[in-house]
Parts: C-alpha cells; structure tokens; sequence
C-alpha cells in the first residue's frame, strides 16, 4: 500500500464534507454507478470463494471418487472465481480513478485559483511552508476518502452482513454470534485505541508542519542567511524543530504498536473460537471438513479488511479534516472583489485622481489621510518622502490590492471599485523596487509582461530595456535560467527584465515604485535612460528615494506623516525651502560625501 501522508485527526468526524464533493463526483455519474456495480460484483465473488472451497474439500475428502471430473471442475471455477474477483476490482479502480482523479484536479485549480483571488492581507499573513501542506493534504485526502470509504467500508460492511445472515443460516446462531462479538469488540478498541492515539498524532503533525515552514522560510532567505554567517542558527533552529518531530513519531509508533497488538489479540480469539466450534462439529459428525474450510475461510476474509481498520478510521477522519480545511480556504472571502454591476475599465487619457484618500491597514493607525491629487495625461508625477509616510501605499491602492478607507481613486473619471480588477491591472505597468523573477529562463520573464505577445515584439522589448549587450554576453543567451527568486542577476540586471516586462505589456499608465534605490550610480543612470525612454507619453507614478532621478518631474508630491505637505516641479520646491529643500540638501550632501571617500581611495 502506498504510504499516506501525515494527515492532522480531528476529534470528531464531520461528515458534512462529503456533501461539498457529490458535486465533484457528478461529472461522471456513469462511471460511478458502473464501478460501484463492480464492486458488488466482486463482493459476490468474494463471498462465493468459501463455498466452492467447501465442495472441493468436500469432494476431495470423499472415500471413492466415483467421478474424477468433479472435484476437477470445481478446482477450475475456484480459479475462475478468483481471477474475476481480481478483474472486478481492478475495472472498479479503473472506473473509479478516472472520477477522484478529475475530481481532485477541479479542486485544486480552484484553490489554487482562488488563492490568488484573496486579497495581499492574506498573502502577507500566510506560511508558504504551511499553505502548500493544506492544499497537498486536502487534495491528497480526497482520493483517500473516496477510495477507502467507497472500496473499504461500506464493502466490509456488506460482506459482514452477508457472512452472519449466511453462518446463522446454515451452521446455527453460535457462529454469528461470535463474529458479531469479535467484531464488535474489534471495531470499538480500534476506535478507542485510534482516539487515544489521537493526540501523538497530531504533535507529529504540528511538528511535521512547523519544521517544514522553517525549512522553506529559511531557505527562501538563503542570502540572509549568508550574509550574517547564520548557517549554524538556522541548522539549530530546524534540528530544534526535527528534534520536537521525533519525540511525538516515538510516542506515535508506540501507541501504534498497542492498537496493532491488540487488534492481532481480538483476531486471534476469534479464530480460535471459530475453529474449536467447527473441530467440535466436525469431530461429531455434523459437519463437514468442507464446511470446517468455509468457516475458516469465511472469518479470515472479515478480518482481513478489518485489520486496516484503525488505519483507515484514522486516515479518514485525518483526510475528512483536511479536506475541510482547504474548503475552508475556498470559503475564505477576499476584502477586494468586484462589485456585481463592474465594467472593463475604459482607458481614453490615462489621467489619475486621489480625490480626499484615507487609507488605514488596521483602525489604530492610519497611514494616509486626506490625499489628493491629479496626474494629468502624460504626465509624470513623482512622490518622494521619509520612508513609511504612505509612498508605497499609494501604489498598492492604484492597483487596488487593498480598497481605500475613504475617497476615492478615479482613472478617467472611473472610480476604480467599479470596475473589474483584471481590466484595471491590465491597464497599469509597473516596474517594483525589489524585482522578482520567476525561476525560468529570461526570456520567459520577459513574455510574461504578456504571454500573447509574437518574438518580434518580445526582441523589440529586449533593445527598448538596453538588455541586449547584456543577453549577448550570457552563455545560454535569453535560455539562461535566472534561478529562484531571479537570484542569479544582479539588482540592475533585474530591473533591466522587469522594464522589458513592463515595456512588452505596453500599459496606459506606468508605475515606478523606487525602482533605482537599491542600484549604483552607474546601473541607475542605465536604468534611468531605459525608464525615461519606456515613459514618454505615457502616465507616470514615480516613487522615488533618490531626488536627483525625479528632477524632470512635472510634479512633485511631498508625503510627511500620510500627508501632502508640499507640491510643485523641483525649482519650485528648492525655492520654498521646505520639507523637499531639505531632503535634498541632505542627498546632495550624502553624495558629496560619498565622492569625496571614493576619491580618498583612488589616490591612496
């Protein structure tokens, strides 16, 4: 059998489940019947198999075989019998795979669809490490479900009913009786046995879950983690954790260890039972040897299944919980979603208005209050301020990842909550301070500014961006992988991909959200010449740590404290000697510093 995964065992079943997924298994309503007719067909083979075993042994046992032919025929229907119980299972679980198959792929791409519907609050809060887990399980658990509870219990359950109403009938009410008892017994300890081990199997779980997120978080910081020479802490860290995840895989295969032992101990009186009321039968004459076989037969088929019982009641309960934990995640509403009446936003100018914006993640802090302002069709308009005055968020209320808390946002005229999400970002390029690429080769980073788009485009993206000296100068030209995150090209040459990405969507309205801060002087003026180039005509956001790149702004908005403080063009701002003159007299003096130590060095 395939190992399962870890599943989380709630304390109670919540069967509810199963009616969120008769949906899914609807789509083949044939199938389904066909494959449950295999199954019946196949439980009628099993329970068959002891009789022709019986008449067998029976003619066998026999002091003159007058017609050899006979116990010869049976032999043959026995292999008969058999290969048919094995091909009645495997079409069912053919039949059937088809139906969990399709099933578990609906469901995947729904989460996985509408995880990215939910709004940047949720994505921000989540465990990657954890999420993945939810979802693998919760897919993993439907197959589990379907398979064991269609083509395990209810099968067990049927094939018992037939065992005891057959044993009561032709052998007296002993027989039935002491399968009913044992099965009682059997099923009552691997419920309690399978509750008590419970809670080991859950701190195994929370262990399994808690060590896997520090794996993924700290490999997703690896250059962090370099950079301040904390291999050791992290490895400690995860050992901590591995360490929490062997003790409850102790306690977990103990517990284990006495459910199986006492589920082999209520087995084994059984068949002992079973077998002394037979021999006594058998020994008085009542009773065939044949029909000794058909008993034996009989109890060991009940409790073969029923040997897996704690497994699966386990496993299904785990599978049941798991399932309603990613359904949980379906159901999970998004704060930002399309109004009912929304329309495909239509872009004529690409003019932008903040008309009176209050915006707050949480109700104790607001980060913007009262912000207004116009950015007139080809414009450029550059904010700058001290870092968490609300710049970044003006950015993230454009692209409406949160909704504003009061005011409004307009794009020619629209207000942008009545419109639909795809158009509005369909509209807005943007060209972020911390690029990140997708493990791919760069030209697949590249296309993905539009997927659609033909290779002369793509090329003509690739020259606008001043990318190809740099694609020329690379091995494996535009088939180089950029690794994880894009960390195998600097921060210039990243920027460089996300303007080629930008330039190839070719968006009404471009958004530079500090898209040089992070580079060096010689990178930036690259960058700089590309960003200007891509921008001509276009509307433009600019959010800008460094002034100097923002001298040829038509505006200027200066944010303190969530706030408009100040706004003109860069003259006029020096002129007013406020918030802005200051900020670039300090700039100005931070490079001048910087100059004067890079000239020290040369001439010593």
């Amino acid at each position: 059998m395939r190992p399962i995964q870890q599943t989380d065992v709630p304390d109670t079943i919540n069967w509810s489940v199963f009616k969120t997924l008769i949906p899914y298994l609807a789509e083949y309503k044939v199938r389904v019947l066909l494959a449950l007719l295999c199954l019946v067909l196949a439980k009628i083979a099993t329970v068959g198999l002891p009789f022709i075993l019986k008449h067998i042994v029976d003619a066998l046992d026999g002091e003159q075989l007058q017609l050899v032919a006979a116990p010869i025929m049976l032999v043959v229907a026995y292999g008969v019998l058999r290969l048919l119980l094995v091909l009645f299972g495997e079409l069912r679980d053919t039949l059937f795979g088809r139906v969990t198959e399709r099933a578990m792929r609906r469901i995947g791409l729904k989460v996985f669809n509408h995880l990215h519907h939910l709004d940047l609050d949720f994505h921000l809060n989540r465990q990657t490490g954890g999420l993945s887990r939810d979802m693998d399980r919760g897919v993993s658990g439907i197959n589990f479900v379907m398979r064991f509870m269609i083509f395990n219990i209810l099968p067990t359950i049927v094939e018992l009913l037939f065992v005891v109403a057959i044993l009561a009938f032709n052998y007296g009410i002993s027989f039935a009786l002491v399968i009913v008892v044992a099965v009682t017994c059997y099923v009552a300890f691997s419920v309690k046995a399978t509750q008590w081990r419970t809670r080991y199997i859950r701190e195994a779980n929370k262990a399994d879950s808690s060590s896997n997120s520090r794996a993924i978080d700290s490999l997703l910081n690896y250059e962090t983690v370099k950079y301040f020479g904390n291999e050791a802490y992290e490895a400690n860290r995860y050992d901590r954790e591995l360490a929490v995840w062997e003790q409850a895989k102790r306690k977990n295969r103990l517990s284990l260890f006495t459910l199986n032992g006492g589920q082999a101990l209520i087995i084994a009186c059984a068949m002992t039972a079973m077998m002394s009321l037979a021999a006594l039968q058998v020994a008085a004459g009542t009773m065939t040897l044949g029909d000794f076989v058909l008993i034996n037969a009989f109890t060991m088929q009940i409790f073969i299944p029923l040997n897996f019982l704690g497994f699966v009641y386990r496993e299904i309960r785990g599978s049941l919980a798991n399932i309603e934990k990613m359904f949980e995640l379906l159901a999970k509403p998004t704060k930002v979603k399309d109004s009912v009446n929304a329309v495909e936003l239509a872009i004529t100018d690409g003019e932008i208005s903040f008309e009176q914006v209050d915006f707050s993640y949480q109700s104790q802090r607001n980060i913007l209050q009262q912000v207004s302002f116009k950015i007139k069709a080809g414009q450029k308009v550059a904010v700058v301020g001290a870092s968490g005055g609300g710049k970044s968020t003006l950015v993230k209320l454009l692209f409406r990842f949160y909704d504003v808390s009061g005011g409004r946002v307009l794009i020619d005229g629209q207000d942008i909550r009545g419109v639909t999400q795809q158009s509005l970002r369909q509209a807005i390029g943007i060209v972020p301070q911390d690029t990140v690429l997708f493990n791919d080769t760069i030209i697949e980073n590249i296309r993905y500014g539009r997927t659609n788009a033909c290779e002369r485009e793509v090329q003509k993206a690739i020259d606008l961006a001043h990318l190809r000296d740099f694609i020329n100068s690379l091995p494996d030209g535009e088939q180089t992988l950029v690794g994880e995150r894009g960390l195998k090209l600097s921060g210039g040459e990243k920027q460089r991909v996300a303007i080629a990405r930008t330039i190839l969507k070719n968006p009404a309205i471009l958004v530079f959200d500090e898209a040089t801060s992070s580079l060096d002087s010689y990178s930036e003026q690259q960058i700089m010449a590309a960003i200007n180039e891509v921008a001509k005509g276009s509307t433009s956001l600019v959010i800008a740590h460094r002034l100097s790149t923002i001298v040829d702004a038509d505006n200027i908005l200066v944010m303190k404290d969530g706030a408009i403080v100040e706004q003109g063009n860069h003259q006029q701002l020096l002129q007013q000697d406020g918030e802005y003159a200051k900020l670039w007299q300090l700039q100005q003096k931070s490079d001048s510093t910087s100059k004067d130590n890079k000239d020290n060095k040369e001439l010593t």
